[in-house]
């Protein structure tokens, strides 16, 4: 977005042609008329919000025109859409945390703070290896069923930076087991992922490929001075499979050229079998892979010795003198030269430093073992070939090569983003004591914390912003001591508590990390929030829980005013439904539980008002002798209660209470009297009839008990 484009004026100083690195964003909008206002917000994620506002228009039928556009920042690979960057951070949690679980226990054996034993680089290699599954591009289209002779370069996945920065470091800091093969790795990062150089420089992998598309429209393939060159640098970087693959190209090799080309044929096999024989240091191949491996040095250097020597051998003899093909002879004596470990042929035939470095330990420091004195040569590769462009990858090898811990860390931190950072720490502190005091130890200029929390928490963050990702913040946010406890806690509170699921999930994070009190505190939320918008039942719920039991007898009192009338009155059924929501396995508390057996009384009552047995009226005399011991039930409500239940003690066939059932509702009758006197006294809403008809009532049922008994 250039900040001059809106208005006549520019937001900030802009000049054209200064030369700061000035990021420059686009705005897309459909806005006919000039912008008159511009309102910036932040967004979710890594995005801003601009709101346009057009001129108001003299057309009254017109409007004012408006329009919202969300502005993406950078800082997001390209080479990865926000799915699969979802589909990574979710992958990545369950290595993580199985690594930091492993961490702890070894740890506590310890009982030292560093976790390092002799075999942690295996757990973090399998670390590395579960989150190498997840880096992999997308799948190319399937390969033909009959092989094209003419397909040099073959590849099953579109490489990504990403999984090249990762399997370059795990290399040089994770796999202590291949250490003695160190140069060997090397080669085959290279030859998965050269072609991602190509953005910045020629590279040997874009040669190939564009030899192979011209490959159709060769008549002659020997006579193409490509043909040898491009061969010669996939032989530099050790890529035989391809170099034999084009030899078998040779025309010397069609049947009906055998007879007449017998020793230029015989010549071109004999470098083809060099090369498919060649020694590699290294404990196994790649099924298929062409070069004998060999995984002792003795062994090794044994090999090597006569393999040099059958190439010195082939270049002095003398058939090449009567081979008739100039193109074919000079070809292959440049390949001979090649693994001869030529400086000059080997310079020309890579394009850029890092092939130059490769090519290097293949044919001049074959016996290169560990990374001693490797910076020193990729400096002098990079004076010999310099690159023409800066790659997202090259100064990350360069500070992974000169062991600069820091380094490394600006530059994944830099070029590949918070998720890269907060789970790669890993690998760089998997065996060395000195990055682990680096990256761990606390900074009084960070506040206390590490480098290491200082980015777990900035990822944590980054998983906060985005409603498809927060689930899996707690778990970068638990492993930081400091400081990750106290905003796991507002994330949690941040949620919403509208939706079921979303609640249902934050109570199960916070029950996963023993979190009561916010558990707690996030259902009294929930509640309040059900009731005032009208969901009674689950606000109840939800508050009872929390265990919130003040919280509770607030909403009894509200709802005292509704219940405290005559069973004939319609709101019976309002709060009889919001009661029987709750369930019958519902704890209930405070005020709440009077109107459990409050509902109890009422349906009993409802059914001797429709004529039912004398057993239902017993079974209404019982809850309601059950209400009025309960220290629980409001006095207000012990005068409806009675007056609601005449019918019940003026029961025609026999008294339905007994002399000490009759005696206690006398006296609660008699310390209603008593407390009119108090102020602050709720009189209830009965006719003024009520009382003596209830006093009559009772005085009646005793004088019948009294017969009875």
């Amino acid at each position: 977005m250039s900040p001059n484009t809106v208005g006549n004026g520019a937001l900030i100083p802009f000049s054209g042609d200064t030369t700061d690195s000035l990021a420059v964003y686009p705005l897309h909008h459909d806005l006919a008329r000039p912008i008159s206002r511009l309102a910036i917000s932040w967004s979710r994620g890594n995005s801003l919000r601009v709101s346009l506002f057009a001129e108001p228009s003299v057309n009254p039928n017109t409007g004012d025109g408006a329009k919202v556009v969300e502005v993406k920042l950078g800082g997001g690979d390209p080479e990865i859409t926000d799915a699969d960057w979802r589909r990574i951070a979710y992958g990545s949690v369950a290595p993580f945390a199985l690594l930091q679980s492993r961490r702890s226990s070894l740890s506590e054996l310890s009982k030292s703070p560093s976790p390092y034993h002799l075999d942690w680089w295996e757990h973090v290699l399998q670390y590395s290896k579960d989150i190498t599954s997840l880096l992999g591009g997308p799948k190319l289209s399937p390969s033909l069923i009959i092989e094209d002779p003419n397909e040099i370069v073959q590849k099953n996945e579109e490489p990504t930076c990403l999984k090249a920065a990762w399997e370059l470091m795990e290399i040089f800091y994770v796999d202590k087991q291949s250490q003695a093969w160190l140069p060997e790795r090397l080669v085959d990062w290279l030859a998965d992922y050269d072609s991602l150089f190509t953005s910045t420089q020629e590279t040997i992998h874009g040669k190939l490929v564009d030899f192979q598309n011209d490959l159709v429209n060769i008549q002659v393939i020997e006579d193409d001075p490509r043909y040898w060159e491009v061969m010669s640098s996939a032989l530099s970087v050790g890529w035989l499979d391809i170099v034999v693959k084009m030899l078998r190209l040779h025309g010397s090799y069609q049947l009906d050229q055998l007879s007449n080309r017998e020793l230029e044929n015989g010549l071109v096999e004999a470098v083809a079998v060099l090369i498919s024989k060649m020694p590699r240091l290294r404990p196994e191949s790649v099924v298929g892979n062409l070069g004998e491996c060999f995984k002792s040095k003795p062994d090794f250097i044994k090999a090597w010795e006569k393999w040099r020597s059958q190439i010195t051998k082939l270049d002095c003899s003398p058939f090449w003198i009567q081979c008739d093909n100039q193109q074919t002879r000079e070809g292959l004596r440049d390949l001979l030269q090649v693994m001869l470990g030529n400086t000059e042929s080997l310079c020309t035939a890579s394009c850029y430093w890092i092939e130059l470095y490769v090519s290097h330990f293949l044919y001049i420091r074959p016996f290169t073992i560990g990374i001693e004195s490797m910076y020193n040569l990729a400096q002098k590769c990079i004076q010999l070939k310099p690159p023409t462009g800066t790659h997202r990858l090259t100064e990350l090898m360069i500070g992974i090569l000169e062991e600069n811990t820091e380094v490394v860390l600006a530059e994944i931190s830099r070029e590949f983003g918070p998720w890269m950072i907060a789970h790669a720490v890993e690998l760089l502190t998997a065996g060395s004591e000195q990055a682990e005091i680096l990256l761990h130890d606390e900074r009084d200029n960070l506040g206390g914390i590490s480098i290491v929390e200082l980015h777990r928490l900035a990822y944590a963050q980054i998983l906060s912003s985005h409603t498809l990702t927060w689930q899996i913040a707690p778990i970068y946010l638990t492993s930081c001591m400091k400081q990750g406890m106290g905003l796991l806690e507002n994330l949690l509170y941040r949620q919403s508590v509208q939706h079921k699921n979303t609640l249902l999930k934050n109570i199960e994070i916070c029950r996963l990390y023993e979190l009561d009190h916010i558990s707690s505190n996030i259902m009294k939320v929930a509640g309040v929030y059900h009731w005032k918008h009208g969901r009674k039942g689950a606000g109840v719920y939800w508050l009872q829980q929390s265990q919130d039991t003040s919280c509770l007898d607030r909403i009894a009192q509200q709802l005292f005013d509704s219940v405290g009338k005559s069973i004939s009155d319609e709101s019976f059924k309002q709060w009889e439904g919001i009661i029987e929501l709750l369930g019958s396995e519902s704890k209930p508390a405070g005020g709440l539980e009077f109107l459990h057996k409050y509902r109890d009384f009422k349906k009993s009552l409802q059914m001797v008002y429709s004529g039912k047995s004398t057993d239902a009226a017993r079974q209404a005399v019982g809850s309601l002798i059950m209400l009025m011991k309960n220290p629980s039930t409001p006095q207000r409500f012990w005068l409806p209660l009675l007056y609601d239940s005449l019918k019940l003690l003026n029961w025609k066939d026999s008294p339905l209470l007994s002399v000490s059932e009759t005696n206690l509702l006398l006296n609660k009758l008699q310390e209603l009297s008593l407390a009119r006197q108090r102020p602050h006294f709720t009189e209830p809403s009965l006719p003024p009839q009520a009382p003596s008809s209830i006093r009559l009532a009772l005085a009646t049922n005793l004088g019948r008990a009294i017969l009875d008994e």
